[in-house]
């Protein structure tokens, strides 16, 4: 199903994997990613980044943002499958993959795009584990956009999405469970 956003390709599948198979991804990916906490400097202060992380990709890629830099892990079996189906889906060749783990309510990424993925970047972000809202806002008209990302939900932001939205996924106030969140990108070298 295409979302409407002015300047925008954006693409959401609710139900790219079934939730039975969606389940058992996240029990696993839970488990088994290398996960990492880093630290981050905002507001001339250094925090610790409010979601655990893992970065896996061809050849060891390195990725940077924020002042963190992040050396890909190999691909793992599972990993390695995901990517590929999502690949095909999306008609691109992904290279890497940033791995998010919300571990309740209170952890989220502030508004941000992703403008080191150079021109016209295809993200491909896999939601598993707790459903939560993901948000969209018009770097110039201000104009917001919320989805509910289920669990097994494919959501894939092409050509100038990120040059024209930032994107988030604020802390909510109502307890929820944990989330494991793919987002699919393709580094250029």
């Amino acid at each position: 199903m295409k979302i409407y956003c002015p300047d925008a390709d954006i693409e959401y599948i609710e139900n790219f994997y079934s939730k039975h198979d969606a389940e058992i991804i996240f029990q696993d990916l839970k488990q088994n990613l290398a996960w990492r906490h880093d630290d981050i400097k905002m507001f001339g202060k250094v925090m610790k980044i409010p979601r655990l992380q893992a970065w896996y990709g061809d050849n060891y890629l390195s990725y940077r943002y924020s002042n963190i830099t992040l050396v890909a892990e190999p691909w793992s079996v599972s990993l390695l499958a995901i990517k590929e189906k999502v690949s095909r889906y999306c008609q691109h060749d992904f290279n890497a993959v940033l791995a998010n783990l919300y571990r309740d309510q209170q952890d989220s990424v502030d508004w941000h795009n992703e403008p080191e993925l150079g021109a016209l970047p295809t993200i491909a972000s896999l939601s598993f584990g707790a459903e939560r809202e993901f948000q969209l806002k018009h770097i110039i008209t201000k104009e917001k956009k919320s989805i509910s990302l289920a669990p097994g939900s494919l959501l894939i932001m092409r050509g100038n999405t990120q040059k024209y939205w930032q994107h988030s996924l604020p802390k909510r106030a109502k307890s929820i469970t944990s989330r494991v969140n793919l987002t699919f990108r393709h580094i250029c070298l």
